[in-house]
């Protein structure tokens, strides 16, 4: 299978070329799905395209091109709309037939488009020593629903965690360590300990120009692999990565790769050492840059990225070329994509023109953020440390609020499954209100609104899922994920509604993940959620007035939308519950 506008649009090309206009110098319009149902299910405009290419007028270019399709069961009416519009209404039996095909396969009829192509994807990227906290949020949850978007078409997906764990701060902290360090803290929560101790180094060292020079020393000795300092380092590492695989394993979040910049620490000064033998880096008043020209990109003759500086010191965009290096070396990834902040947009473009310049040939994508509001208060990640909301606080305060809807709109269920549908909706809202929005734009998390059973949230679309097997429970069948479909006759204008709706899933999906805009998809399962609501309202699925077709058909339907919402929520990385 593959999704129903290629079917379509298959359908076209064979009657372009059929028609005569194999030739045309007029890329093939592909079939898309309409959002006003009266037009059809799917539309092209190719005839107004290729008329004004090739004559006599689009109207009937679009006619030889109706008259030239082939005999096809989907094609239930063929219209010319407007100036050359040609729209397609589904045959539905068809439809129904697709729905159920479709639902029954673990892609959805995909056909894993993606497959022999490789992604490596770095998001989330904490620093060591220092708690995750809400400017790490976006980066981490819209990159891990990426990867599972790019998984789900086939792509091989090498999710890339690439932590902070190199660098000055390090020696300010061992500093801090030998002078200050509280050890039963420490064994209590070290994490918590290793932020005091920088906050206060970073006080006491305002007044003290010598505990700078001793955390420099300090930072030299462990990039020189001193003993003592490396297992301090190590250490720090290790009750880092700890207490960051917490927060995953509650966010549902899994990564392939987990390598700090440390791990290209060795590459960086040979490499310095090619680009200037090359001539693509130069040095310029002590430090050592990498200068673009015009055509490398807009903006960046004005802009060269900085890869040492007076000091001798290796800066970020140094490790991230070396990065890019070793990801080629090892992967050879025809992707490559960075989910950060929107304010590094220029540090990217100057990492992507200068790896372009070393030879590498890949498809760079930044994916860049905009900013968390809460209650008016704009959230920065690069402020960093104290200050800032952790990310467990506001996973634990969006489930409380969760937990005070649930304890509302679901009294009956008994108090440990409560417990795990709250975490489902709190956790589920902070992801949802996250990715029903284009990843640039600002968000303001609401938290009554987000955990609201009602409107455009992660309550209301695993209230809508949780609605389908409630119904099943009510059949005869009891279970829907042992039910075995019948056949949908989508008579009634919701069911018929609701059926398209499922049937564009994988259009969805893949519209989203060529986008790496998760909104798509979440947008659409919005509108799979809404669709149900309407069917629910409108069509008595177990009704002794119904006849076993309409019975089976129903139930039928609702068994492909929950196959189809349960898809889309897991891709976006919320936890469907049966009941709520």
């Amino acid at each position: 299978m593959t999704t129903i506008a290629d079917t379509l649009t298959d359908l076209l090309n064979t009657a372009v070329k059929a028609a005569g206009h194999g030739d045309a110098p007029v890329p093939l319009a592909p079939f898309v799905a309409t959002a006003d149902p009266r037009h059809g299910d799917y539309q092209t405009n190719y005839a107004l395209r290729l008329g004004k290419a090739v004559g006599p007028n689009p109207r009937a270019v679009a006619q030889q091109l109706v008259d030239a399709l082939p005999e096809h069961p989907a094609l239930g009416s063929v219209e010319i709309a407007g100036p050359g519009f040609i729209n397609v209404r589904l045959a539905d039996d068809w439809l129904g037939a697709d729905v159920v095909e479709r639902a029954g396969k673990e892609d959805l009829g995909l056909g894993a488009p993606g497959t022999g192509r490789t992604l490596v994807i770095d998001y989330s990227s904490p620093n060591i020593a220092k708690r995750m906290h809400v400017g790490h949020l976006r980066s981490t949850i819209i990159g891990d629903a990426l990867a599972r978007m790019y998984r789900f078409v086939g792509w091989n997906v090498i999710a890339d965690n690439h932590i902070g764990d190199w660098g000055t701060p390090f020696g300010m902290l061992i500093v801090a360590w030998h002078e200050w360090r509280d050890e039963a803290a420490y064994a209590e929560d070290p994490v918590a300990e290793l932020q005091r101790l920088y906050q206060l180094f970073r006080e006491k060292s305002a007044d003290d120009a010598e505990l700078t020079d001793r955390a420099r020393a300090e930072t030299v000795k462990l990039q020189e692999g001193d003993p003592e300092n490396r297992a301090l380092w190590q250490d720090f590492c290790r009750v880092s990565l700890e207490e960051f695989n917490g927060v995953y394993d509650r966010l549902g979040v899994k990564f392939d790769v987990v390598h700090g910049e440390s791990h290209y620490q060795q590459a960086v000064h040979p490499m310095i050492e090619d680009l200037m033998a090359r001539g693509l880096a130069v040095e310029d008043q002590g430090a050592i840059i990498v200068p673009f020209e015009p055509e490398d990109g807009k903006g960046l003759s004005k802009n060269p990225l900085l890869i040492r500086k007076s000091d001798g010191a290796a800066m970020y965009g140094t490790t991230d070329l070396a990065t890019v290096i070793d990801r080629m070396d090892t992967w050879a990834p025809e992707r490559i994509i960075y989910e950060t902040d929107v304010r590094q947009s220029l540090h990217f473009r100057q990492v992507f023109a200068a790896s372009r310049k070393m030879g590498v040939q890949t498809d760079f994508v930044h994916v860049g953020h905009g900013m968390l509001k809460f209650d008016g208060d704009v959230v920065s990640s690069r402020k960093g440390g104290g200050g800032m909301l952790n990310l467990v606080d506001v996973l634990d305060t969006a489930v409380a609020a969760a937990r005070k809807v649930v304890d509302r709109e679901s009294a009956e269920l008994p108090e440990e499954e409560r417990a795990v549908v709250a975490e489902a909706i709190g956790v589920g809202a902070v992801k949802y209100t996250d990715l029903s929005q284009n990843p640039a734009s600002d968000i303001h998390f609401d938290w009554d609104r987000m955990v609201a059973y009602e409107g455009d949230t992660a309550a209301y679309l695993l209230y809508a899922n949780a609605r389908c097997h409630s119904i099943f429970r009510k059949s005869d069948v009891g279970d829907l994920t042992a039910y075995t479909p019948g056949v949908i006759l989508p008579e009634h204008e919701a069911e018929r509604a609701l059926a398209i709706t499922i049937a564009r899933t994988p259009e969805a999906i893949l519209s989203a993940t060529e986008a790496a805009k998760p909104n798509v998809l979440a947008n659409h399962a919005f509108q799979l959620a809404k669709a149900m609501a309407r069917f629910y309202n409108q069509c008595k699925v177990l009704d002794d007035a119904n006849s076993t077709e309409t019975t089976t058909s129903r139930l039928s339907l609702v068994w492909a939308t929950s196959r189809a919402l349960e898809t889309s929520l897991r891709l976006l990385g919320l936890a469907p519950v049966s009941r709520m």
